[in-house]
């Protein structure tokens, strides 16, 4: 073997996984307006969440409600990340002309950031792993592993210090 061989593959080289997304001319005029409403805030912060049917990705979404609709509602544009990563209409724009994005990420699988890097493919998100934020039984899983009312906990306590975080 060759000792200078430039044929072999760098252990820290990234690999990328090739998705194809149906395209369409649907378009949803509800999510548009508030597209274009939140294009008219001063200093928007783009936030997208973790969207994920698990506990985790529960407390991240609610987190990210609370934070965008009750806790700093003037400063941040919440995203829907499904509008976001699927078509190149307002919600990307949002995230595209953000001067700051912050993505909440359920756990360290961190889907809500790789999905959108691979769409806006400079972008350089602020990520925050949110199930670190909260104390629960990290063997724990499903949604119905808790009550809605410990989630509802959990996900105020993340959106308070993300909040300290952000600001």
């Amino acid at each position: 073997m060759k000792e200078n061989c430039s044929c072999a593959v760098n252990a820290t080289e990234k690999t990328y996984e090739v998705v194809k997304i149906e395209k369409t001319n649907n378009v949803c005029p509800m999510c548009e307006d508030f597209a274009k409403s939140q294009t008219e805030k001063k200093t928007p912060i783009a936030v997208l969440s973790c969207e994920g049917a698990c506990l985790r990705g529960e407390v991240s979404r609610q987190a990210a409600n609370l934070i965008c609709f009750s806790l700093l509602p003037n400063e941040t544009s919440r995203i829907c990340l499904g509008g976001a990563f699927t078509k190149s209409t307002g919600q990307r724009n949002l995230v595209r002309n953000a001067k700051r994005v912050i993505i909440l990420e359920g756990c360290f699988i961190n889907c809500a950031s790789r999905m959108m890097k691979g769409v806006i493919a400079d972008l350089k998100p602020e990520i925050i792993i949110v199930d670190r934020l909260y104390e629960f039984d990290r063997n724990l899983f499903g949604v119905d592993q808790v009550t809605e009312a410990q989630i509802k906990e959990f996900a105020q306590e993340a959106a308070q210090k993300v909040v300290q975080q952000i600001t």
